[in-house]
């Protein structure tokens, strides 16, 4: 066990350190000039593996490892974002998305008319899910292990539409939320680190949560992850203006059954 979690360290050391070589231009011109994007590193089939063993493990043994998350995600999820691709490809508006590439960063939003947006619009309710939160989408790694640009678009946009997810389902981004919205995104995105997330997250919840999770929460989220439109198709930043409750129903996911915001909010407010 020991040297293999050196042999997983001592890669992802070196593939950090190369990483960091190409990033300030140590590198070759050729080579440099040769990346399929500005971040990506190039990885062996044998390093790919080691990466996913190593950053799978650690991701179990603590789920808020966000970049050990990335790794592992990267790393086991070239068929699923395939699959995403070509789902994107057939949808005009997810085809416009792969066009133009958009990002969601501080630096990309308008957050003076965003937090000036009436109450119920995708806009105002993102913010505010940021805000009380305190998150913000600039926190999500930017895509090195995926060896294809498109792809990599695909998973750098997945990153960082998570926060809209937790907006559109209504979920906090406690363990139980964080667990169901892992449900609804195995089952609409299909990758195999969102599915581990769903299977295994569940192991750290509490007996009420459980039970919460498993009685109504995750069968709906499942389901509607199942039969929902792909929501890397949506252009949000062209949608802030939107309500939040039509956005919900052009995708076809229903209401939660349980609202989990008020309850941590009330919680909140009980124990000051």
């Amino acid at each position: 066990m020991l040297k293999a979690r050196g042999c997983f360290c001592g890669c992802f050391k070196t593939l950090r350190e190369q990483y960091s070589r190409r990033a300030y231009g140590v590198l070759h011109e050729a080579q440099r000039y040769g990346r399929l994007y500005p971040s990506h590193i190039e990885t062996s089939l044998i390093q790919k593996a080691v990466l996913a063993v190593g950053s799978g493990v650690a991701a179990l043994r603590n789920p808020y490892r966000h970049d050990m998350v990335a790794v592992l995600g990267e790393t086991t999820g070239h068929q699923a974002l395939m699959r995403l691709r070509d789902r994107m490809k057939t949808d005009p508006e997810g085809y416009s998305v792969l066009l133009e590439r958009p990002r969601i960063k501080l630096s990309t939003l308008d957050l003076s008319h965003m937090s000036a947006l009436p109450d119920g619009t995708l806009g105002r309710e993102y913010l505010r899910f940021l805000e009380e939160n305190k998150v913000t989408p600039d926190t999500r790694a930017d895509v090195k292990f995926v060896d294809d640009e498109e792809l990599a678009y695909v998973m750098q946009r997945y990153r960082e539409v998570h926060d809209l997810m937790h907006t559109l389902l209504g979920m906090p981004t406690n363990m139980l939320g964080e667990v169901v919205v892992k449900c609804f995104e195995a089952a609409q995105t299909g990758l195999p680190m969102c599915v581990l997330g769903a299977a295994l997250g569940p192991l750290r919840l509490s007996t009420s949560r459980l039970k919460m999770l498993a009685q109504s929460l995750g069968p709906w989220a499942i389901r509607n992850g199942a039969r929902s439109r792909c929501v890397l198709s949506i252009f949000y930043e062209r949608r802030w203006e939107h309500s939040l409750e039509g956005l919900r129903q052009e995708l076809n996911i229903e209401e939660p059954p349980l609202n989990l915001i008020a309850s941590v909010k009330n919680t909140s407010t009980k124990s000051q």
